[in-house]
């Protein structure tokens, strides 16, 4: 039974940037976004558990990528569903029981190793661990027609991957959907746990817009 695993969701389509390749499978310096982000798992540790969680209909393309690429690191395929909520409670099913899991987007090529291991060791620790990074701009809360000034102190911007015990996690997911759910943090609050924050890397961008692809390629050079 492997004592670490990762759920990995790639569910995108790659409309907001313009792409007839889903965007999870845009090449970045000569390999997929997808193969990027597994990556540092890893090499993180070897042997954990791998789920990836896709549309049924891109399974067939992603197993030819992984021919092309020599990808042949041993991991688990899992058809996704309508929205991310179902993508990721039909992938814990097959996670294994008692383990630390950690839930990852598939387009978040630039994790680093040490916030890997942060999010692992805190979760097995504190039972979740949830990555953020500060906001440096200055924000405003807007309400209606109105809007106003609001401390960023107070304010972190949520990255994955979200480490949790896998026990933890199953059991929360076995709920039905709310549009309140925009991670898996917040499904496990929804139960009434508390939320552990550790330190994110500010490169762990989540590939969304034209410029994040130009962004990540960058980065992945140096």
């Amino acid at each position: 039974m492997a004592e670490k695993a990762v759920l990995i969701t790639a569910g995108g389509k790659g409309q907001r940037i313009n792409s007839e390749t889903p965007k999870q499978f845009i090449a970045i310096n000569g390999k997929p976004i997808l193969i990027h982000s597994i990556t540092p798992f890893l090499k993180y540790a070897h042997d954990i558990e791998i789920c990836l969680v896709l549309p049924e209909n891109l399974i067939s393309q992603w197993q030819e990528l992984c021919k092309k690429h020599k990808f042949h690191h041993k991991h688990l395929i899992i058809p996704g569903g309508p929205t991310r909520f179902h993508s990721v409670k039909n992938g814990l099913k097959y996670i294994s029981d008692n383990c630390i899991v950690a839930i990852h987007d598939g387009v978040r090529p630039l994790v680093s190793g040490k916030t890997i291991a942060r999010v692992f060791d805190h979760a097995k620790k504190f039972g979740n661990a949830i990555p953020v990074v500060d906001i440096n701009e200055s924000v405003r809360l807007v309400e209606g027609a109105d809007s106003r000034h609001c401390d960023r102190s107070k304010l972190k911007i949520v990255q994955t991957p979200q480490g949790f015990r896998s026990e933890y996690i199953k059991a929360a997911y076995n709920q039905n959907y709310r549009e309140s759910f925009t991670d898996d943090a917040s499904v496990l609050e929804s139960k009434g746990e508390r939320i552990f924050l550790v330190e994110g890397n500010r490169e762990n961008i989540k590939i969304t817009l034209p410029g994040d692809i130009a962004l990540a390629k960058a980065l992945l050079k140096r």
